[in-house]
């Protein structure tokens, strides 16, 4: 009997599912802890060759040489992006797509986790494609590249990846468990500044300064951060700035990354924050060129009954969700936004740092690879699995 037919049937006591379900979990998790080590070294592996997004390589074979070694066939370069993958098993029922994400930070290596993200979809995938078939569902595993600022998800769901899923869920890691990220919309932003170069010296009445442009702009930014929103943030980075100091910079530039609770007031904001941009410009006799980088991010939207299940399998694994607002919420931007606005989605976090630790740090990046996180993988990928069974075994 599959998962769905057993809904309704006797129930465990103790849980309240049916014994069908909770046998199955029980498989899911017996798989798990058996591919443990595996899960653990891949975790390690990918961890010590931290990759930026589009360039995952080594993680994208890695991924895909275990997925085959288990059984089933992953298709490589999927979708159009040369790192990314695609695994599937089960023959009928409601499907669920996990989702894997394995790029690095420039500098900082695997400082916000992605290692554990990829082996903890890994595994709960594996799980649940071995009892596929018994449960009555399917599961397609997603390796989705350049998260951080890249929108690998978004790309492949113009592709075509989202189609005919019921549900997709993952677990980011973090310094305590959380039921999800205070996740924004963000839109990237990348601005030159055009001057005339002259000597700095014997001529500098010729010259139009484009560093002095984009200084401006950037400190007009600054004045206009204590006139947002709460939930608003404008924060960003010069990247050309001149060559010499006896020469008039005649190109400058900037990024940005602008973020707001949702599309509609990101849009609000977006053009506050061009005006600000430009006002440095004029005062300077300079012209500036933007470019809104493709794609944007969404807002996170949770499913409740989605994450109701994941919070009740990590908290039989020892893994409580906590308040946010104790000592406030994890916040940031996820191409996982994009998806929540197409398929029903979860984004919890689970804790794998001593708390107050935050990700992108050097200290979050020790995290990742310490034993703390490989309990994590562990943790994860069996409260994925287990919450993926309830969703085969509940359609509604």
């Amino acid at each position: 009997m599959n998962a769905k037919a057993a809904t309704g049937n006797s129930s465990d006591s103790a849980s309240g599912e049916s014994e069908e379900v909770s046998a199955l979990k029980s498989d899911a998790i017996a798989l798990v802890d058996e591919m443990s080590e595996i899960l653990i070294d891949v975790s390690h592996q990918i961890w010590e060759h931290p990759e930026l997004g589009f360039q995952e390589q080594f993680a994208h074979d890695l991924l895909c040489d275990v997925i085959d070694s288990a059984g089933l066939k992953a298709t490589r370069q999927a979708y159009g992006l040369e790192t990314a993958f695609e695994a599937s098993a089960g023959s009928e029922g409601i499907e669920v797509g996990i989702m894997c994400e394995y790029d690095a930070l420039p500098g900082l290596g695997h400082a916000c986790g992605h290692n554990i993200i990829a082996t903890t979809g890994l595994g709960a995938g594996l799980a649940a494609a071995a009892i596929a078939e018994r449960g009555g569902g399917r599961v397609r595993i997603l390796g989705t590249p350049a998260e951080e600022g890249g929108g690998g998800k978004v790309l492949m769901a113009r592709e075509g990846a989202l189609e005919g899923l019921d549900a997709a869920i993952m677990v980011h890691p973090a310094d305590r468990n959380l039921p999800t990220m205070s996740s924004v919309a963000i839109h990237r932003l990348n601005v030159t500044y055009t001057g005339k170069e002259s000597h700095s010296a014997a001529a500098p009445d010729v010259g139009r300064n484009a560093l002095d442009a984009a200084v401006l702009g950037y400190m007009n930014v600054a004045a206009l951060r204590q006139h947002i929103r709460a939930e608003e943030s404008i924060h960003g980075v010069f990247t050309d700035g001149g060559d010499k100091p006896n020469i008039v910079p005649a190109h400058a530039a900037t990024h940005w990354y602008v973020r707001a609770a949702d599309a509609d007031r990101l849009e609000a904001l977006r053009a506050r924050v061009l005006d600000a941009l430009s006002a440095g410009a004029l005062a300077t006799g300079c012209s500036m060129q933007h470019e809104w980088l493709d794609p944007p991010y969404a807002d996170m939207v949770d499913d409740p009954m989605i994450l109701a299940a994941y919070e009740r399998n990590a908290a039989a694994l020892g893994r409580v969700s906590e308040d946010p607002l104790v000592d406030g919420p994890v916040i940031g931007s996820t191409d996982m936004g994009n998806v929540s606005h197409e398929v029903p989605s979860i984004h919890p976090m689970i804790a794998v740092a001593p708390r107050g630790t935050s990700i992108h740090t050097e200290e979050f990046a020790v995290c990742a690879r310490s034993e703390a996180g490989d309990r994590a993988v562990i943790d994860g990928a069996k409260a994925l699995a287990c919450t993926i069974v309830d969703l085969w075994s509940s359609p509604s």
